[in-house]
């Protein structure tokens, strides 16, 4: 999708702070940050909302919220607390949102 935001940083036509990259998922700090720890994990393939995914998405959500987790933990905030938000369509906590993301943020 030529206008996400998220379609741009993982094609990397806008820069980012990334943390992890695999085949399926990337994860950048957040610009913006709203706690100590922010990160942003997003699919590569773009999903334009939660409210399109079927059950054949079901891994790669599964994917989305495990490295969630993980970067929590390698980041020494998992045992203490962290949220993870799913932010979906533009009426969501992000203006420009289009893509599904998940945001990590310690508590605090």
């Amino acid at each position: 999708m030529p206008d996400c935001l998220f379609c741009k940083i993982i094609k990397r036509e806008i820069p980012a702070s990334v943390v992890y990259e695999d085949d399926r998922l990337l994860a950048f700090n957040d610009i913006n940050p709203q706690a100590s720890t922010h990160v942003l994990v997003v699919p590569k393939r773009h999903i334009a909302s939660l409210n399109e995914l079927s059950a054949d998405d079901d891994q790669i959500v599964g994917e989305v919220v495990r490295r969630a987790a993980a970067i929590a933990k390698d980041r020494g905030i998992s045992a203490g607390g962290f949220r993870t938000v799913f932010n979906t369509n533009r009426d969501a906590a992000r203006p420009s949102s289009i893509s599904t993301c998940t945001s990590l943020a310690a508590a605090a």
